[in-house]
C-alpha cells in the first residue's frame, strides 16, 4: 500500500459516506488514480462502495465508499462512575454491536474482568477483524496502562487486562478522550485551540491545539478540576484541598443542599439539576458560577477558540446558562469580553469519551493497516 492509500482511508474514517469524486479532490489525485486505489483496497478488504444519492448534476454519477463488510474493527469501552460500555466500531466511527453492564459496587479490576470477558464473546463473534481496542475511563491513565480513578477509590487498576497481547491497544481519561472527538466529529472540528471539560465525578479536561491533544509529560495534562478554584476548606478524593471539582460536581451540590453525599453522583446532580424548585435551583446557578469563573481562568491562561462543555458541564449550561455567562464574563480580562470564546455544549455528549477511544484506536490501526 501507498500514502495515498492511507489518505484515502483516513479521508473515508473521517467523512463517512464520502464520495469518490470528493475523496480524489480531497487526497489530491486524479478520479483514474482513485479509481485504482478503491479497487486495491477493495481486493485488500478494507473499502467497498455504494451508489451515492443523486446529486442533480450532470455527467457520471459517482459513488459513495464505506468500509468492506469483511472489514477490520476496533473494540471501544468506556468506564463511567455508573457504568461500563463495549462498542464494536467499523471505519468511519458506525457502531456494529454494543454490550453494556453496571459497575455497581465493583472494584477496578473486577470491571477490567468484565470488559475483558465481553471483548472475549465479541472476538469469537467478529473473529480476527476486530484488531485492537480504546478505553476510556474517569481517572488517570499512565503511559503502561495503569488507571487511578480516586473518585472510585480505585488505584493501580491494570486496564491492559482487559486483552492482554492485543495488537493495538490505547486507553486515556474520559475527558482527555471526548475533547480527541470533539475536535475531530463534534463542535470544535477546525479550531485552533480547543478547550473540552467535562464533569462527572469532579472535572476534567483537555486542550487540543491543531487537533492534536496536549496528553504531558506523564500522560496526565488536563486535571483542571485539581486546580485550586474551589472552597479551600473543602477536601478533595485526590487528598489536596480547594480543587475545583468539588466546586461544580454533584458532592457541591449536595454540600449546599444539606443532604449526605450520593453514592451516584452523576444522577443525583442531574436530578437537582432538572428539578424546579427554588432551594436546587439556587444551588445550581452556584455551581454553575463556579464553573463559569473557572473557566475565565483558563481562557485567561490558554486562549483558546472555544470552550467545550461535556457531561454535566453541558447539563449546567442549559439549566443555568445566565450565572455561568455573567460569572465567566466577570473572570475574563478586559480585552477579551467584546468577544470572548464561546462556551459550547458537546455534540457528541455522553458518548463523547467513548467516541474518543474508537478514535484513537483507529488512529494507530490506520498506521498499521497501509
Amino acid at each position: 500500500m501507498t500514502t495515498r492509500a492511507t489518505e484515502l482511508l483516513r479521508v473515508v474514517h473521517a467523512r463517512p459516506g464520502v464520495t469518490r469524486a470528493d475523496a480524489a479532490r480531497l487526497i489530491g489525485v486524479g478520479t483514474g488514480a482513485t479509481t485504482e486505489l478503491v479497487g486495491r483496497l477493495g481486493q485488500a478488504g478494507l473499502l467497498a462502495e455504494e451508489p451515492a444519492a443523486p446529486s442533480g448534476a450532470r455527467g457520471r454519477p459517482t459513488t459513495s465508499l464505506i468500509p468492506h463488510p469483511r472489514g477490520p474493527l476496533i473494540a471501544a469501552a468506556s468506564i463511567t462512575h455508573e457504568a461500563w460500555r463495549v462498542d464494536v466500531v467499523e471505519l468511519g466511527g458506525g457502531t456494529l454491536a454494543t454490550v453494556r453492564e453496571e459497575v455497581g459496587g465493583h472494584s477496578g479490576g473486577e470491571v477490567v474482568a468484565a470488559i475483558g470477558a465481553a471483548v472475549t464473546r465479541l472476538r469469537r463473534q467478529y473473529g480476527d477483524r476486530i484488531r485492537g481496542i480504546g478505553i476510556s475511563a474517569p481517572g488517570t491513565v499512565s503511559r503502561d496502562l495503569v488507571l487511578d480513578a480516586s473518585a472510585l477509590g480505585w488505584h493501580d487498576v491494570d486496564l491492559a487486562a482487559a486483552w492482554p497481547g492485543a495488537e493495538i491497544f490505547v486507553a486515556g481519561n474520559d475527558a482527555t478522550l471526548a475533547a480527541s472527538a470533539e475536535s475531530h466529529r463534534g463542535v470544535a472540528v477546525g479550531a485552533s485551540v480547543a478547550l473540552h471539560l467535562r464533569i462527572e465525578a469532579g472535572l476534567g479536561g483537555a486542550v487540543v491545539n491543531g487537533g492534536q491533544v496536549l496528553v504531558g509529560a506523564l500522560g496526565a495534562a488536563g486535571e483542571f478540576g485539581h486546580m485550586p478554584f474551589g472552597d479551600p476548606a473543602v477536601a478533595c478524593p485526590c487528598g489536596a484541598y480547594g480543587c475545583w471539582g468539588t466546586a461544580v460536581d454533584g458532592s457541591a451540590l449536595a454540600r449546599l443542599l444539606g443532604h449526605d453525599q450520593p453514592r451516584d453522583p452523576v444522577s443525583y446532580a442531574r436530578r437537582i439539576i432538572a428539578a424546579t424548585d427554588p432551594e436546587p435551583a439556587a444551588a445550581t446557578a452556584t455551581v454553575a458560577a463556579a464553573l463559569g469563573r473557572g473557566i475565565a481562568g483558563l481562557v485567561n491562561g490558554l486562549d483558546p477558540d472555544l470552550v467545550t462543555l461535556g457531561g454535566l458541564g453541558a447539563d449546567l449550561l442549559a439549566a443555568a446558562p445566565q450565572p455561568l455567562e455573567e460569572a465567566y464574563r466577570a473572570g475574563l480580562m478586559a480585552f477579551r469580553r467584546a468577544s470572548p470564546p464561546p462556551v459550547l455544549a458537546a455534540a457528541l455528549g455522553d458518548d463523547g469519551p467513548l467516541a474518543g477511544a474508537a478514535e484513537e484506536a483507529w488512529t494507530a490501526l490506520l498506521a498499521s493497516l497501509v
